[in-house]
């Protein structure tokens, strides 16, 4: 292992919390490249359980630097927060954590902007999470935004608040009939803060670029999904940032030669959490049975999460435009008890085919998915540690979705535990 990616290969919610805690034993550095504090990604650890949404999870590795680059949105009050909750746990990120200078900061009209924007759609939500990722990188596109480097110098931070202040409050009066944020209220907070992000605060893409040269492990750690990415993903239900690995190389200004591998990670069927479309979709009865059997509620929102049969054609658009050379499955476990398992090979709509996933949104809405019957093992397979020991049929369903993913099995997790996780070419990755 050297410089990697991990990219979750479904809607996001795949496991990909767990594979960086794995990982992270053998990496130097964790570096979150995109999104915010809507990610959410949960560790196990023994007894104790981890939620962790701006931090890397690698944090949790005593020896391990954690970096948040410049694709990430920074919520400074939910960092701090999540700094206070380690601390209070017995994790220091002291000398460990490093923001790029260069990342946007979210303030509180980016939030109230997203939670009403969502309302007035009624019955057209996107499904955001109302933290104002959204309207962030809107801003950073915009040429609105404010940095954290922006936040740094005064002057400069008093200017381009009292500049974008006077935009969003006539946004908020003459649209939203809401009453305006004070400039001093909200100038007062964020000098507070000023100090506080200092010790963190660094050019980032230096502190890669020395850290590669010194021939350090460096894990790039993707949050969301290939299919929440605003290019690759369902549109217009995704997420604001390129989630897919493309994001990694712009998100940190890493040297795209650098990067050795990319991991794809996805669960051993389908989950989607939020609006859109979702071809494999569960019936209510075997959609109750898997929320409460895989625990499939959102760790950032809460929101019980959509859950389907395994779907190869999002599986093998995330190995395209990934470059995806290994996978991930998880949460093989949750299937145990079923007799039969389908996996979705192809979508059908009008007398046509689609083998391959498309873009357009009215297909993914109405196509009647084609579906492959497996076996069900109706074994536990939570204590199992050697591939060997898996049951034969589940042997033979990871197969068949090695052959329709195009790429190798490397890891299959049977629990949320770091114990309980099958290595299956010997090597973790």
């Amino acid at each position: 292992m050297s410089n990697v990616i991990l990219i979750g290969a479904q809607w996001g919610d795949e496991g990909k919390g767990k594979m960086i805690d794995l990982l992270a034993r053998t990496s130097h550095y964790i570096v979150r490249f995109q999104g915010g504090n809507n990610a959410g990604h949960t560790v196990d650890i023994g007894s104790e359980k981890f939620i962790l949404h701006h931090i890397p999870s690698g944090i949790l590795h005593p020896r391990t630097k954690c970096v948040l680059g410049n694709g990430v949105v920074l919520d400074l009050e939910a960092f701090f927060d999540e700094i206070k909750m380690l601390s209070k746990r017995g994790v220091s990120v002291r000398g460990r954590l490093f923001v790029s200078e260069r990342a946007h900061i979210i303030f509180p009209y980016h939030r109230l902007i997203d939670q009403l924007k969502e309302e007035r759609k009624g019955g057209h939500k996107i499904g955001t999470t109302k933290k104002g990722i959204g309207p962030c990188y809107a801003d950073k596109a915009n040429r609105l935004g404010i940095r954290v480097c922006d936040l740094m110098n005064r002057r400069v931070f008093d200017e381009r608040l009292e500049r974008v202040l006077k935009e969003k409050n006539l946004i908020l009066k003459k649209i939203f009939n809401h009453r305006p944020f004070s400039f001093n209220d909200m100038h007062r907070t964020y000098a507070k803060y000023r100090n506080r992000l200092a010790p963190y605060v660094r050019n980032t893409s230096l502190l890669l670029d020395q850290a590669d040269r010194q021939k350090k492990h460096i894990l790039f750690e993707g949050a969301q999904g290939t299919l929440l990415d605003v290019d690759h993903g369902t549109y217009p239900f995704v997420t604001s940032s390129n989630a897919s690995a493309g994001g990694a190389i712009a998100g940190t200004g890493i040297d795209p030669s650098k990067i050795t591998e990319v991991i794809g990670v996805v669960k051993a069927y389908t989950t989607r959490v939020g609006e859109g479309p979702f071809p494999t979709l569960f019936p209510p009865g075997l959609l109750r049975h898997i929320q409460e059997r895989g625990e499939e509620f959102g760790a950032t929102t809460g929101r019980p999460r959509r859950c389907g049969w395994f779907d190869a054609l999002v599986a093998r658009h995330s190995v395209l435009v990934n470059g995806l050379k290994k996978m991930a499955v998880m949460k093989l476990d949750v299937l145990d008890e079923l007799p039969k398992i389908k996996i979705g090979v192809a979508y059908r709509l009008r007398g046509k085919r689609y083998n391959s996933f498309p873009a357009d949104s009215e297909v993914l809405e109405h196509a009647e998915p084609v579906y492959e019957e497996w076996p069900g093992w109706q074994k536990p397979t939570s204590s199992i540690r050697r591939w060997r020991d898996l049951p034969i049929q589940a042997r033979r369903y990871l197969k068949r979705l090695e052959v329709l993913m195009g790429v190798p099995i490397s890891v299959v997790s049977v629990g949320s535990k770091r114990s309980q996780t099958i290595s299956v070419d010997g090597s973790l990755v």
